[in-house]
């Protein structure tokens, strides 16, 4: 399969991160990347729901983990054989494209069963031991395709069902004999330019005469054939050759070995290593969910490149990425936060600018690569701006922010303060959400001198009705905290109309006695002035975690 590159932002993603995903996968699209495709780390909060359904933009698809998927390490395009193809059409097909295995499917591409030599030797055997007639299941249709005979009668052709091999090589009487002494009905003849037996054969009434060496038939025994209803075809090979072929037109499902199991493309990796391991031929099937084949996993696949690679958009520290993304190359970071501890064993692209909001950064991108901005990019690009700087009016905010939502508002004809008080008004439809919801809307998770915390932000014009819920949102940043071992879990919720914030926190004693802002209530504190996570409340915290770890 080809690679897949995907922009993605932060787990829990604000406004800003999808509209940076969805513009610069637009942008990577532009400049020949087709591959490029922008997903989301996270449920998209009222906000950013709001902005891609006004201005009628796909929202990216949503990612919950990365996971290694058996999807992942898929290489080559599938390749599959029907289940009632000729097996030696099967077995040309995997020599001609040097495969190992080859999955039988049915006609609408559901796995059935799986063909590789180690079955093949296996079954092979059944249907020519000399010991034990064996009957080969086939039909006329298969033997005229694995023969390349020409049909001079041929009768129910589609049918298939088991039948004996019966060489027409003994002298008359004896042949005579042995063919009284099967069923003459579900016999298959093969015999030379010998009218004699040909005419037997027909008036036993077999089920099929195969003429060797290109001979022709009589035409009164073709009538004769026509009468009985005995299919007659000419076979250009010899009789041994014929004979041999004959067992190769048994359909591929024949030989397939139904003991090895398919596998989901979703399916995490860890969980098929076992089967993996366990399968004769050291690999499996990969079907979808309705169980179409996609492709088949070897366990060298396991030690290459996945087929996934990233451009990580408004983050850059791994603690807020999605999980997974460790087993990945990352090729671009796109970002305007502080630097964290993200590693790479090669150079990548690495964009980091002191702005208000990374839309601003790929709003600038299209201008420096001189690609055109359609309407609706550049409509959700300016929300992404304004929603990141609460309306140009944060403390994040800069000249070149400024500059870049005046540029987007004249081409989109969007007035800046009108658009913004209805982004406010979006935003503050969360007071009615579930507390768990508000906690994980936004949240981001930092670590300082070794110790973990949560800080979650979300805007409203009504804080005072989150506050009346305090108890039900304490108890959700108790959970959090508790179930990641943190220090402290703390909600911003930031006033949009006053431009100030209120901040929820459930932590350990030694960090909430270090605590010095003033109560509104107890374990929720007022933030006079601070409506920036990154750039106001961060450092204050980083020093009250200093000083908490300390004491």
């Amino acid at each position: 399969m080809d690679k897949k590159i995907y922009v993605i932002g932060h787990r829990n993603p604000d406004t800003d991160s999808v509209v940076s995903a969805a513009s610069y996968a637009r942008l990577k699209n532009a400049l020949g990347w087709a591959n490029c495709a922008a997903a989301r780390a996270g449920k998209a909060n009222p906000q950013t729901e709001y902005i891609f359904g006004r201005f009628g933009v796909p929202i990216p698809e949503f990612l919950p983990d990365l996971v290694p998927k058996v999807g992942y390490y898929l290489s080559d395009p599938p390749a599959t054989t029907e289940e009632d193809v000729p097996l030696w059409e099967a077995l040309e097909r995997m020599e001609t494209d040097n495969l190992k295995v080859l999955p039988i499917v049915d006609k609408n591409g559901t796995y059935r069963s799986l063909l590789h030599y180690n079955a093949f030797a296996r079954n092979i055997l059944k249907k020519i031991n000399p010991h034990k007639k064996a009957a080969i299941p086939t039909s006329i249709d298969l033997l005229l395709k694995t023969l390349r005979a020409q049909p001079v009668v041929v009768f129910d052709e589609q049918e298939v069902r088991k039948s004996l091999i019966v060489v027409g090589a003994s002298a008359d009487e004896s042949f005579r004999r042995h063919l009284d002494a099967e069923m003459p009905e579900n016999a298959l003849v093969i015999v030379g330019d010998r009218f004699d037996i040909q005419k037997y054969c027909i008036e036993r009434k077999v089920r099929a005469l195969i003429v060797t060496n290109g001979n022709t038939l009589d035409k009164d025994l073709k009538d004769l054939a026509e009468k009985n209803r005995v299919s007659v075809m000419i076979s250009p090979f010899d009789t041994s050759s014929t004979s041999l072929l004959i067992i190769y037109s048994t359909p591929a499902s024949a030989m397939g070995d139904e003991s090895v199991p398919a596998v989901r493309a979703h399916e995490p990796v860890r969980k098929i290593r076992g089967p993996l391991s366990q399968s004769s031929s050291r690999c499996l099937p990969v079907t979808d969910d309705d169980g179409r084949v996609v492709g088949v996993i070897h366990e060298g696949d396991l030690i290459k490149d996945p087929n996934i690679e990233l451009i990580m958009v408004d983050h850059n520290e791994p603690t807020q990425a999605i999980e997974g993304i460790e087993h990945y190359k990352i090729l671009e970071v796109i970002d305007h936060h502080r630097l964290g501890n993200l590693s790479t064993r090669y150079p990548i692209t690495f964009i980091n600018k002191v702005v208000g909001a990374t839309s601003t950064i790929i709003a600038n991108l299209y201008r420096e690569t001189r690609v055109p901005l359609d309407r609706a990019t550049a409509s959700i690009l300016l929300c992404g701006i304004l929603a990141d700087t609460l309306v140009l009016q944060s403390a994040t905010t800069t000249d070149i922010d400024r500059e870049a939502a005046e540029y987007l508002s004249s081409i989109t004809g969007l007035e800046i303060e009108t658009l913004g008080a209805d982004l406010m008004a979006a935003a503050s439809m969360i007071g009615s959400r579930p507390a768990d919801e508000l906690v994980r809307m936004d949240l981001k998770e930092y670590d300082e001198q070794g110790a973990s915390f949560t800080v979650s932000q979300v805007e409203t014009d009504t804080p005072e009705d989150l506050v009346a819920r305090k108890d039900e949102i304490l108890a959700e940043l108790a959970a959090v905290r508790a179930k990641g071992g943190r220090l402290f879990s703390a909600l911003m919720v930031t006033d949009v109309t006053e431009l100030t914030s209120l901040m929820f926190v459930d932590g350990d004693k030694s960090f909430m006695s270090a605590l010095s802002f003033p109560k509104t209530d107890e374990k929720v504190y007022i933030l006079r002035d601070i409506v920036s996570r990154k750039k106001q409340l961060m450092p204050l915290l980083a020093e009250l975690v200093e000083k908490a770890l300390a004491s």
